[in-house]
């Protein structure tokens, strides 16, 4: 007895990756902001830099995203270096990239930006279930003073942490 060929949808496919896995973090717009609200947004790349993504060669410090005219969200001054195998028509390191959101939060965001002195940074890149994301904040510049009360509040955590782990030996 011959049996027909199984239709596409029932044929095995190679395993997608699942869960979150870390790429990058701007560590420094923790130091230089205050964050408020965070959004996660997809990212248009191209397919060398996705290859280039994985292996962790992105640089967010002076990245910023800004809200167009044309009501889209752009990825601006982040460095993606270029994949070391890509043919010759490797993509500009520090090309203006795209990101993807809801219309609403896209509204709301382009809406606190304009009004309240907001600026959207770049906190953190990863893959989640195989898709590049980007998580964006809305974030507010410190001044000098912020910053080295913040030094100071971190460093009174630590020595309470060196004087519990010394008390509990």
């Amino acid at each position: 007895m011959l049996r027909a060929p199984l239709p596409a949808c029932y044929l095995p496919t190679m395993a997608r990756e699942s869960g979150v896995k870390q790429v990058a973090d701007n560590r420094k717009a923790r130091h230089d902001y205050s964050l408020d609200e965070k959004f996660e947004a997809g990212i248009v790349l191209l397919g060398p830099e996705v290859k280039s993504l994985r292996e962790g060669r992105i640089n967010l410090k002076d990245g910023y995203a800004r809200v167009t005219r044309q009501g889209q969200i752009e990825l601006v001054g982040v460095h993606i270096s270029p994949w070391t195998h890509a043919n010759q028509d490797a993509p500009d390191p520090e090309r203006v990239r795209r990101l993807l959101l809801h219309r609403q939060e896209i509204d709301r965001i382009g809406g606190k930006t304009r009004e309240r002195g907001f600026t959207l940074v770049p906190t953190r890149v990863y893959f989640k279930d195989g898709k590049a994301k980007v998580e964006i904040a809305l974030a507010r510049g410190k001044e000098r003073q912020d910053k080295r009360q913040d030094l100071k509040e971190s460093e009174a955590k630590r020595e309470i942490q060196r004087a519990l782990k010394v008390r509990n030996r």
